[in-house]
């Protein structure tokens, strides 16, 4: 069993390690059902007074944290902290860029950035600000535990913005250059272009884990060193589940709205087609974000023969853990 470790670093004067706190998430409904419990809007407007009474809470009821996870008090506890606190810098995760701001951010940018329009310009600033927010996100909610400047966050940072803008603006300029109005392209491409960039916009964020290492751990929770092979399994990952959330996301409101456009209703009333476009967009992201959080687990788990050798000769374990990040 893995113990789930957090460090109390919140203006306790001493940071202290918790572990056994929660069983493993082996499934994926269980991973669902917490998922939808830490999305859950009010942990936006939690005081740091109340968080940190959570985490003062659960350093000192560690034996009832782990022996006792029905106790209610342990499990809001628990929801507070994870759903606030990074878990590698144990620092407060700014709210906007908490997991439960991200569907509230990013469904009004999806739907925006998928509207058809006639021209490149109208289509800069949803593209800009999408990118901006999801870059921001990945690296902030990303593995902390190696080592990097600010300015080097920064710096990475405008650059995935700025090429994940130029590519989610290329199918648009594509259709207006070169006049592409076969639907199948003309809805298509968005669609496809928006999922692979995102999933890019991952790698590219998060690019310092697979160069720099992530820290791995064995089932007590202690560190056997940093691991390029981790890291890189980690962006994998979450990359992977960026595109299945916006991949979905952008595909089934199309599919919506392509056969919405042959009724009746819509020849009568051809503004509702915007209501209902972005009322499935938030539906569907509704649903695929917390999906996609659940798709791997959190803490992630690779075999120390995969790892590299002086990682498996620092250790007798035959699998060691990581933070996947978000």
């Amino acid at each position: 069993m893995l113990p789930v470790i957090i460090t109390i670093n919140l203006g306790f004067s001493a940071a202290v390690n918790l572990s056994g706190a929660f069983p493993p998430l082996k499934s994926f409904v269980q991973r669902f059902l917490q998922w939808m419990e830490l999305l859950d809007p009010t942990n936006l407007v939690l005081s740091i007074e109340k968080i940190e009474k959570s985490r003062q809470l659960l350093l000192t009821n560690q034996d009832a944290s782990r022996h006792d996870v029905e106790d209610q008090r342990i499990q809001e506890a628990w929801k507070r902290s994870l759903s606030t606190v990074h878990p590698d810098s144990s620092k407060l995760i700014p709210v906007p860029f908490r997991p439960a701001a991200f569907l509230p951010f990013t469904a009004p940018m999806v739907f925006l950035s998928l509207l058809s329009v006639k021209n490149l310009k109208s289509m800069i600033l949803p593209q800009v600000s999408f990118y901006t927010y999801t870059t921001a996100f990945n690296i902030i909610n990303g593995n902390a535990s190696y080592n990097r400047q600010p300015y080097e966050s920064i710096l990475l940072g405008t650059g995935v913005i700025a090429s994940s803008t130029f590519f989610g603006l290329l199918p648009r300029f594509l259709q207006l250059r070169f006049s592409l109005n076969n639907i199948l392209t003309r809805k298509a491409l968005p669609v496809v272009f928006l999922t692979q960039v995102s999933a890019v916009n991952v790698i590219a964020s998060r690019s310092f884990e697979p160069s720099r290492g992530i820290e791995v751990m064995d089932k007590e929770g202690n560190v056997i060193g940093y691991s390029r092979k981790a890291g890189t399994k980690a962006v994998k990952d979450t990359a992977t589940s960026r595109a299945v959330l916006f991949g979905t996301s952008a595909f089934i409101p199309e599919v919506f709205s392509y056969f919405f456009k042959r009724t009746q209703f819509f020849q009568q009333y051809p503004w509702s087609l915007w209501t209902l476009k972005l009322s499935c967009t938030i539906l569907v992201m509704g649903l695929m974000v917390p999906v996609s959080f659940s798709i791997f687990p959190q803490t992630g788990q690779i075999q120390c023969s995969m790892l590299e050798k002086e990682i498996q000769s620092a250790t007798q374990e035959p699998e060691l853990f990581y933070n996947r990040g978000v």
